[in-house]
């Protein structure tokens, strides 16, 4: 048995104890679902009159482990639907799979551990008192029946289960570096992000200091695009809903479209989900010829989706999503080049945000959710692994991750934690191109049909910068810190010269601020060290005597003599080069 599946078969065992833990615990309780997931399990329940909380798990995780010592073995047996509504007469939420199931005409089973009986596939440990032995419940959350907010809102219970002691304390470990790091709660100590009941969840409000960060995140993005033949675009933030019909997105994604009515005609609109539909018609404005491709066009600009409220969370999952998106209308021939500059662009970006990343290569299963020839298809996926190999990348390919209209190359990022993100992703449609009837006129003077490169470097710059935040745990680089520099003055009679070295960095295009209030040094050193400020610039009677400044870093370092010149040309060069 491969790793990965043996780590899922103890965590999903251990939801199973978790269940029959919680029901001998709360009899009037009912068991929904619990399944294996990233890094552990959950289990969902309805309490009925009861009320759990955090400080319930040490009480259920003790029984878990008392019911385990006597769990040798699974007993798995296949029944007719009536005999499991029989044995679950008393559970809506498993008479309902059952009824779903039987409709389906998929074979029904259930298992037995020692006194629990449960509905279930399989996909368990052969000897769950020897292999689920490292396991910790973790938190208690709300979720819907079936992630449907019209269902009722159950209590879950989340989990983690390791192979090893060692596997699980590292986990841990990481987890309350992570709680700690977490980008909802460093977004509000450093002031980079609000969110407002009035304006709506899923909606972020990005402060001064907030957008200082976006802007120069974007700023490099646009950069290394220009630098590679991208030229910028602009379309409006809604459209009529015949484009994305034209697209397919409508089939697609219609119900996570937010959908705007016009009350002067009968034409209906949406918010923008995606820009690629209104770049192919920027395309399609006029004739094209082979000389002229590729056509590269970039835009940073927001699109909206109607996720669902239970999926919100912080800037990770929001409903107003910037994309530094791009387009590139190509020949065939062209797509393999075009993919080494954008690989080429993810380097310099990643390198400059001291990031580690991977290719996962993102192809289709053999499922009918796709468009287009498979032939075209399989070409694609050819090209996509030989620019992977050329590249020397390290990749994988996931068979189902496919966008409907072609493959992808997502770019798995991997943060101090080492947990892996998917920000950035290129990929290849020849879909939409003849959906939309794009042509160029080759060099036999036939007309044919371009293909055409998706692409987002850092992808949703919310997402991005919830990953980011998290990786630096807020400690920003320089040339990204929204203050760079925060002058100190050790007493008010050191004010004149802390506001002429705060006019002289302003002038300079230094991010500075001056803290001229009537506290001590060391609180207003403790103030700038808790905003992450890379640099502090104290100033007292031996610098005003000397005509040179202190300098000291946001981790306690202290230089002292320097002149003020002198630094300002490290720190320039320190922002100009991304260090």
């Amino acid at each position: 048995m491969k790793q990965e599946e043996n780590i899922d078969h103890i965590r999903h065992t251990a939801a199973h104890l978790l269940a029959a833990a919680v029901l001998e615990l709360f009899p009037k309780a009912k068991n929904a679902i619990g399944p294996a997931i990233e890094n552990g399990f959950y289990q969902d329940f309805d309490m009925g009159d009861a009320k759990i909380s955090e400080d319930d798990l040490p009480k259920i995780e003790a029984k878990m482990r008392e019911i385990l010592k006597g769990w040798d073995k699974f007993e798995i047996s296949e029944v007719s639907a009536d005999q499991a509504k029989k044995d679950f007469a008393k559970n809506p939420y498993k008479l309902e799979l059952v009824e779903e199931f039987a409709s389906e005409g998929k074979t029904i089973t259930e298992t037995h551990q020692g006194e629990f009986l449960d509905l279930c596939k399989g996909g368990h440990v052969s000897d769950p008192v020897k292999e689920v032995r490292f396991f910790k419940l973790l938190s208690v959350a709300g979720a819907y029946w079936r992630g449907n907010e019209k269902n009722k809102m159950l209590t879950r219970i989340y989990g983690t289960a390791f192979g090893t002691e060692k596997e699980m304390q590292t986990y841990l470990e990481n987890l309350e570096l992570a709680k700690l790091r977490d980008h909802r709660k460093l977004g509000k100590e450093l002031d980079l992000f609000v969110f407002s009941d009035l304006v709506g969840s899923g909606l972020p409000l990005f402060t001064p200091k907030g957008t200082i960060l976006r802007t120069e995140l974007l700023g490099f993005s646009e950069k290394l695009q220009i630098e590679n033949g991208y030229e910028r675009v602009f379309i409006p933030h809604i459209t009529k809903t015949d484009l994305y019909k034209k697209s397919g997105h409508w089939d697609k994604f219609g119900k996570e479209l937010f959908l705007v009515e016009s009350q002067e005609t009968d034409e209906h609109f949406v918010l923008k989900p995606m820009n690629c539909p209104h770049h192919t018609q920027i395309y399609a404005s006029r004739k094209r010829s082979y000389r002229d491709l590729p056509v590269r066009y970039m835009e940073t600009t927001v699109q909206y989706r109607d996720e669902k409220p239970g999926e919100l969370l912080g800037l990770s999952r929001v409903r107003a999503i910037t994309i530094d998106d791009s387009h590139v209308f190509c020949t065939p021939n062209q797509v393999e080049a075009e993919f080494a500059k954008i690989i080429q662009m993810l380097r310099e970006m990643y390198s400059a945000l001291k990031m580690e990343f991977k290719a996962r290569l993102s192809f289709r299963d053999d499922s009918d959710k796709y468009l287009g020839d498979i032939k075209h298809w399989e070409e694609a996926e050819r090209i996509l692994e030989k620019v992977a190999k050329d590249e020397e990348l390290e990749y994988t390919i996931e068979r189902g991750e496919a966008a409907f209209y072609g493959p992808k190359i997502d770019f798995m990022v991997m943060d101090s934690l080492g947990r892996e993100w998917q920000c950035t992703t290129a990929q290849l449609d020849f879909v939409q191109p003849a959906r939309f009837g794009l042509t160029y006129t080759d060099a036999d003077g036939i007309e044919k049909t371009p293909f055409m490169v998706h692409k987002a470097l850092l992808g949703s710059i919310e997402r991005f910068l919830s990953v980011y935040i998290e990786h630096t745990a807020g400690n920003f680089p320089v040339w990204l810190s929204p203050i760079q520099v925060a002058i100190i003055p050790i007493s008010e009679k050191h004010n004149d010269l802390a506001q002429e070295l705060f006019q002289f960095l302003k002038d300079k295009n230094i991010r500075v601020e001056a803290d001229f209030r009537n506290e001590k040094m060391q609180g207003k050193i403790r103030d700038a060290q808790r905003n992450k400020v890379p640099y502090m610039i104290i100033l007292g009677d031996k610098e005003v005597e000397a005509g040179t400044i202190t300098v000291r870093t946001r981790n306690g370092e202290n230089k002292f003599g320097v002149i003020r010149e002198q630094f300002l040309e490290e720190l320039a060069e320190e922002i100009s080069s991304k260090a």
